[in-house]
């Protein structure tokens, strides 16, 4: 199937004016990835691979984890178990890092930094990414936002086609960053985002309106602004309006399946200013031709 094809039963309309979709005029298939993905018997029982790693950046309650659930259920993997899972979703959050007792009295007040890249054991999610990279099954540990700790359940990561890892400063870290084959921002505006994380606070996470309030105002949007937009230049594909933006995910997830099912990637077209800007025609319709009996909405 063509690309114009695909475009035209998208209908996508490619304008200078509204960014929709902005995509890096290269192949989103960097040089970091061979067509064929390197498969290699391992120690640990299972068959080892090596993932495609993608990043999914944004801001407090852009959309993050909405994306990165539409992605899997377009592909069929949400309900699948643990070890037949083909993608897989793994969240910054599980790598905060321990607080010290005089930290954790300030978290309780709700003064206590949690957007801030100190906030994070880099360094861990860095061992993580690499041994997941060289195909080993992983333990990941849960994040407690009630009691702002590191619980101590844990979820194991098998060895997948594709890995998305989905948290505020994901692209922060140079080290971490240069790991990922593919990078996404979800830009989503302030004003929506704090809609939607004053609710889910309260309700899921225990605090109280001022709490939250102070908190936002205090610390997460200054280090949102300091830290988190700042790295939206190094996105491939930024993605306006997080999972309610239907022609982007469609998009994503065709270069995954083509990824899962070892196809040749597609390569995308100059746009305006070096960048094919795509905007939602919001028809919804899939993007992909051999994988549309498959990509249930």
């Amino acid at each position: 199937m063509s690309m114009s094809h695909i475009f035209r039963k998208s209908r996508l309309a490619v304008s200078c004016g509204i960014l929709g979709v902005r995509i890096s005029c290269r192949f989103i298939f960097t040089h970091k990835m061979s067509v064929k993905q390197a498969e290699f018997a391992d120690t640990n029982g299972f068959e080892s691979k090596t993932p495609f790693l993608i990043g999914v950046a944004g801001g407090t309650a852009s959309g993050k984890s909405t994306v990165c659930q539409r992605i899997m259920e377009k592909l069929g993997q949400q309900h699948k178990e643990q070890t037949e899972r083909r993608v897989v979703c793994i969240s910054q959050d599980s790598f905060y890092r321990t607080l010290t007792p005089s930290e954790r009295l300030r978290a309780e007040r709700g003064q206590f930094n949690f957007d801030h890249p100190d906030a994070f054991d880099d360094k861990k999610l860095l061992t993580i990414l690499k041994d997941i990279l060289a195909g080993k099954k992983v333990e990941v540990p849960e994040y407690d936002y009630i009691t702002n700790s590191i619980s101590n359940r844990s979820h194991t990561i098998y060895p997948a086609d594709v890995v998305l890892i989905e948290g505020i400063l994901v692209f922060y870290f140079p080290e971490v960053r240069e790991l990922f084959h593919m990078k996404l921002f979800v830009d989503t505006d302030s004003d929506t985002r704090l809609a939607r994380r004053v609710p889910r606070d309260i309700m899921e996470r225990g605090r109280d309106l001022e709490q939250v309030l102070n908190q936002y105002m205090n610390f997460v949007k200054p280090a949102f602004e300091e830290f988190c937009l700042p790295t939206k230049k190094f996105a491939d594909v930024i993605i306006p309006r997080g999972a309610d933006n239907l022609v982007a995910i469609d998009l994503i997830v065709h270069h995954i399946w083509d990824i899962m099912y070892k196809k040749r990637p597609v390569k995308i077209a100059n746009g305006c200013n070096g960048h094919l800007e795509v905007e939602d025609g919001g028809s919804g319709r899939r993007m992909s031709g051999s994988s549309e009996d498959t990509l249930s909405r």
